[in-house]
């Protein structure tokens, strides 16, 4: 029992173009013509139509992605996945003042995008990266998140027995865009705020870890310098202890126990900017998942994610513009020699993230499916209502990050098909919600 403490404890710790324009669009990228349109269906004879389209670590192990039997839909070619108006006028509203300051900080930065995305010279700032870098940490997210989650383990294509499946919420509790926030609290949620979020994780199965649930605050000077940053701090409740642990998150680029996930894999990166150096390597055309039509949890739960149980190619998949930043840690000891992400440029997401080890070689490969909330709301009214001050969300959500180790074969799946952004009901809610008191509460 004291080892399934360790290990719980360390995963709660973590948790409109024409078809021409299109072509011309995707041959100006430097892939060419696409040789495939939109309502085509990719099956395993049709794959190299799309190489030219994928990352190339991505293509040279698709062994873990592609197999007979997909059926790969092939939607809109750069479809408008835009943030709400609310978003696009703070970012109008603050242009300009945002800075990037010592050691990668963010100086001035109040809500919206920090770095208007269409005025970032990738080739000609060498600030770009960061900048990139510092409107993915910012982009748009509602409320944060609210879900339902299953966390799978997988070995060479076989599914172990360890799973966690729970909810989890997190809240912005700074930099919000509501107007009436942001007019009178600087988009502060409650006055003098010096959190940047709160993230609350609860475990419900397995049997042996439930109960187990987390709390972790992030601050606004993590956007400073690294010396003037304060670390994450978490709280965790484990029911064999019987009381609330108060633990280090200092090293967040240890590995989930039993995952090959480290905290700052989830997204592709959930690390603190400064710690880091960016580098924008380029901007290309990708062909990725963005706007799932497969119910996965907790809706169904016995579809076909491929022989590895890591693919999403029997999906809907889009072409999107993408910009390739490089990230290079500070920390000698960190266990990543870089890791080249490729992020959407329009909803500043992460598409896809190839991390290298200290030799540089490959190591994991990590990739996201999500979920576009206009489409969501059409099919399910209920799901991810606007609220006061923004009437319409218009989300991006992320519904599964998955990892693959390429080095061993092993790998995770998150799924949270019914993840949303939406607020609670109220302030009274958030309170107690964040309020670290509340995981002893009623145990």
């Amino acid at each position: 029992m004291r080892w399934l403490s360790k290990r719980t404890v360390a995963f709660s710790a973590a948790l409109v173009l024409s078809a021409p324009a299109l072509a011309q669009k995707a041959e100006d990228s430097g892939a060419g013509a696409p040789k495939f349109k939109e309502g085509d269906v990719i099956t395993m004879d049709k794959l190299e139509s799309i190489k030219p389209y994928l990352p190339p670590e991505f293509w040279n192990n698709r062994d873990f992605f592609f197999y007979d039997g997909m059926k790969m839909e092939i939607g809109p070619f750069y479809r408008d996945y835009s943030p709400p108006k609310e978003y696009a006028d703070a970012t109008a509203k603050f242009k300009g003042k945002s800075k990037i300051g010592p050691d990668e900080s963010l100086e001035n930065y109040t809500a919206g995008q920090p770095f208007p995305i269409e005025e970032i010279d990738c080739k000609g700032d060498p600030q770009a990266g960061v900048k990139i870098m510092w409107n993915f940490d910012r982009q748009w997210e509602g409320d944060g998140t609210r879900t339902r989650y299953f966390y799978s383990y997988w070995d060479r294509g076989e599914q172990l027995p360890l799973y966690y499946q729970g909810t989890s919420k997190t809240i912005a509790l700074s930099h919000r865009v509501e107007p009436e926030i942001l007019e009178k609290q600087e988009g502060d949620l409650f006055r003098g705020e010096k959190r940047t979020a709160a993230f609350g994780i609860e475990v419900e199965a397995p049997f042996d870890a439930r109960g187990i649930a987390l709390i972790t605050y992030r601050y606004k000077s993590a956007q400073g310098p690294r010396d003037q940053a304060k670390n994450d701090d978490t709280w965790v409740y484990v029911p064999t202890l019987r009381r609330v642990r108060r633990i280090s998150t200092a090293q967040r680029t240890d590995a989930v126990s039993g995952t090959d996930f480290t905290f700052d894999d989830l997204r592709s990166f959930a690390g603190i900017v400064p710690q880091y150096t960016w580098e924008c390597l380029g901007e290309m055309d990708i062909i990725a998942p963005v706007n799932s039509k497969v119910k996965a949890y907790p809706y169904t739960k016995d579809h076909n994610f491929g022989p590895y149980g890591l693919s999403y190619a029997d999906d809907r998949w889009e072409v999107r513009k993408a910009i390739k930043v490089r990230m290079t840690p500070k920390n000698k000891d960190h266990p990543y020699h870089h890791k080249d992400i490729y992020i959407d440029k329009q909803t500043m997401a992460a598409l896809y993230s190839f991390a290298y080890d200290q030799k540089e070689e490959l190591w994991k490969i990590i990739w996201h499916n999500k979920r576009w909330s206009v489409d969501g709301n059409k099919e399910d009214p209920s799901w991810y209502a606007g609220w006061e001050g923004i009437p319409d969300p218009r989300d991006n959500r992320i519904v599964s990050d998955t990892i693959v180790n390429v080095q061993t074969g092993t790998g995770n799946r998150i799924e949270f098909w019914d993840n949303d952004g939406a607020p609670l009901p109220n302030l009274g809610k958030v309170r107690r919600y964040i309020d670290v008191g509340r995981l002893t509460q009623g145990r």
